[in-house]
């Protein structure tokens, strides 16, 4: 099972990521250089998780040890949906990288296909925060970054087959990857099969789904709680969550699994030395529900909402 898969443009992204969506400031850097320390050389960042700063010292605290170099790093990080007009895109990734204190990105991301006014809060609460700033407005922007060298790669996250070919059709720049969101309860596969078509990698969050929400009304179970998932897992003398991580890049994805926990940032790594067979993979496949840990259905009125037809 490879390791990296090769992006449209050459470069190479790393299949395991450390994702730091609501990881905690305090504990966010620590977790970075245990990360660092395991083998991970992607780290999955975004101006909207408030936490670039701390990624950034856990960084280059491994730096400064000597374990890795800047070119063994493969760093993302995405605009926010207030920050879609074109000028300001290049400034926001500015933003970002001086929180990082990097020179440039590996991968930025559109967030989200929906823009939101400026001078909203980052989740209004109705539709006067709406922006209708055109994504290939923002996309523009996106290619401008590259230009100047501030990121490598550019892409897009959150966004559904008619927005990824609206950007295709319409690009300088071609998307190397769409972020969105893939575990066993979503396994997104004809959004996989159509990205792939395209050449654009799709790279997996929440692939564990989001047991903090376990057992809420309407909220789907996450796949690593399911008995067949825990037996399975003692087959392969795994845990569940190895199971899982392991079936989604068998998929063709890339995985972003986040936690502050080293015992679990280090199984989570460890997931390459073994097969699933078929029988597994079937009950894997058949867990598919289309349920989203992320439906955004706040915004389902917005002109730009992603989640309004089937992928």
């Amino acid at each position: 099972m490879a390791r990296v898969l090769k992006l449209n443009n050459g470069t190479q992204i790393p299949v395991v990521g450390l994702g730091t969506y609501k990881s905690p400031p305090g504990q966010v850097q620590q977790a970075v250089k245990d990360a660092v320390s395991v083998g991970y050389r992607h780290i999955d960042c975004a101006w909207f998780y408030e936490n670039e700063a701390e990624v950034g010292e856990g960084l280059h605290a491994k730096i400064a040890d000597g374990t890795i170099k800047r070119s063994d790093v493969f760093i993302t990080s995405k605009i926010w949906n207030n920050h879609h007009a074109k000028e300001k895109v290049v400034p926001m990734l500015k933003d970002s990288l001086s929180k990082l204190k990097l020179d440039y990105v590996d991968l930025y991301l559109v967030h989200w296909p929906m823009g939101f006014k400026e001078t909203a809060p980052s989740l209004p609460t109705d539709a006067s925060g709406y922006s209708d700033v055109d994504y290939l407005e923002t996309w523009e922007g996106m290619e401008e970054c590259v230009r100047l060298g501030l990121t490598k790669s550019i892409g897009l996250s959150n966004f559904n087959s008619e927005q990824v070919e609206r950007v295709v059709t319409n690009c300088k720049i071609k998307p190397v990857v769409n972020q969105v969101e893939v575990n066993p309860n979503i396994n997104q596969k004809k959004l996989i099969k159509f990205c792939k078509d395209r050449d654009i990698v799709v790279v997996g969050f929440c692939p564990l789904g989001r047991s903090n929400y376990a057992g809420r009304p309407g909220f789907p179970s996450p796949t690593i709680h399911d008995p067949e998932v825990i037996k399975m897992g003692e087959k392969y003398n795994k845990t569940a969550a190895q199971v899982v991580l392991n079936y989604l890049v068998s998929l063709g994805v890339v995985v972003i699994p986040k936690s502050v926990t080293k015992s679990r940032i280090e199984e989570n790594f460890d997931i390459f030395d073994f097969s699933l067979d078929k029988n597994d993979v079937a009950y894997l496949d058949s867990c598919n529900k289309n349920e989203r840990c992320s439906p955004q259905t706040a915004y389902k009125d917005h002109k730009y909402f992603p989640f309004s037809i089937e992928f």
